[in-house]
């Protein structure tokens, strides 16, 4: 009689406990096969914001940040290709790194020389202006327009990894120039790219063969010379893609060799030899964007495209190095990019389950950011459920035999 009723009364009980434990590792547990995605609603995979506060130069706070746009919204088929606008062909710009648009010219810098030159282009490609500083630069790789006029020089090429200070400069329209060395806090890198916000706050973007750019911005207000220490303030990881194009093969839709931000924040750029990928900023919160899913603009057959800027009206614009390339356009990308993160925000509504700036995050969340902090990847829920059921059956065999 005893036998008959304690594996009767331990299998129920084991059933019930397997299904609580069920339950509560889909609903309640990262990852579960429900397909919960992290904070922003994007699926898993695609951002991931790490909850750890970075103290701005300003004072502000924004959250560290890492970024897969492994699911990249495909601009591409609703978008006509990019179309040259004209060839640049004046040889002193062979190897243009970097472009900055204003109203009624366009700005660009090249690789080399022993003064910081900012060449003043018109809507033809011919350079009419010459703008020059007494500061001899190492090498400078983008650049980038403030609202005051101001030019921002990137000089963080390091391809050989020997310098142990990189710097930006800033370069006025009578030729006022001025140096503000920067440090990396963890080694050398380099980088190629340069986002400028409305706060005037740099942040640069390395340049990795293993696809995962690291971004950090000045710990301080900036010094002449300095050095300022940087901070790291986020990761973005881009994946390869199939865009032709690019010096070196199928790892060139990987690097990252330019940025650019329009002209209110509300977009941020990042470009690879071969793709364009634009991260909306509603709230004008660089590092935050970054976490978001992106719209990817493909930037074919450019055969070292380093060179991405916005025009006043939206237009993406897009260069490279080599003689005779042509400048191109890509009319109306920040729109694309404001309608893309518009549909996100629908979707995430109507979800009930995503999380915007403000918004709650979606179920799971914090114990993703935890686990991503500890090191540890998360644990998809049904692997737990699944484990639970094999030790409860083990138990109950175990018992049985004893018994």
């Amino acid at each position: 009689m005893g036998r008959s009723r304690k594996p009767r009364a331990f299998h129920a009980a084991a059933s019930a406990l397997v299904a609580a434990c069920t339950l509560v590792a889909l609903v309640a547990l990262p990852g579960a096969a429900l397909g919960a995605g992290p904070a922003g609603g994007a699926p898993t995979g695609t951002a991931l914001i790490r909850a750890t506060p970075s103290a701005s130069a300003g004072g502000a706070t924004e959250l560290a940040g890492t970024a897969t746009p492994a699911n990249a919204l495909e601009a591409t088929t609703r978008a006509a290709p990019p179309k040259a606008v004209c060839t640049v062909r004046d040889d002193r710009l062979a190897e243009l790194s970097g472009l900055a648009a204003g109203a009624s010219q366009w700005y660009a810098v090249a690789d080399g020389g022993s003064s910081l030159k900012v060449y003043v282009l018109d809507r033809s490609c011919t350079v009419r202006k010459v703008i020059t500083g007494a500061i001899d630069p190492y090498d400078v790789e983008d650049l980038a327009l403030a609202n005051d006029g101001t030019l921002w020089l990137a000089d963080t090429g390091d391809n050989s990894a020997k310098r142990d200070t990189v710097a930006v400069h800033t370069l006025r329209p009578d030729g006022t120039a001025r140096l503000h060395r920067l440090t990396y806090p963890d080694g050398k890198h380099d980088a190629e790219a340069l986002l400028l916000g409305p706060s005037g706050v740099p942040h640069i973007v390395t340049k990795t063969l293993l696809g995962t750019a690291e971004v950090y911005r000045p710990k301080a207000r900036l010094r002449s010379p300095g050095p300022t220490p940087l901070v790291k303030v986020a990761e973005v990881t881009i994946p390869s893609s199939d865009t032709p194009g690019g010096p070196v093969g199928s790892a060139s839709s990987a690097l990252v060799t330019g940025g650019a931000v329009n002209a209110d924040g509300s977009v941020i750029a990042l470009r690879t030899y071969t793709d364009a990928y634009l991260y909306p900023a509603p709230d004008g919160h660089l590092v935050e964007a970054l976490g978001r899913e992106p719209v990817r603009i493909r930037l074919p057959r450019e055969p070292q495209g380093e060179a991405i800027t916005f025009t006043p009206d939206g237009t993406l614009l897009s260069a490279g190095e080599g003689g005779g390339q042509p400048i191109r356009a890509v009319p109306g990308a920040v729109a694309k990019a404001h309608a893309a993160e518009a549909r996100a925000a629908e979707r995430r509504a109507t979800d009930g389950n995503g999380a915007g700036p403000g918004q709650p995050a979606a179920a799971g969340a914090d114990e993703r950011r935890e686990a991503d902090k500890a090191g540890l990847a998360p644990i998809p829920g049904f692997i737990v459920a699944a484990s639970v059921v094999g030790l409860v059956y083990a138990g109950w065999s175990w018992y049985r035999r004893r018994s």
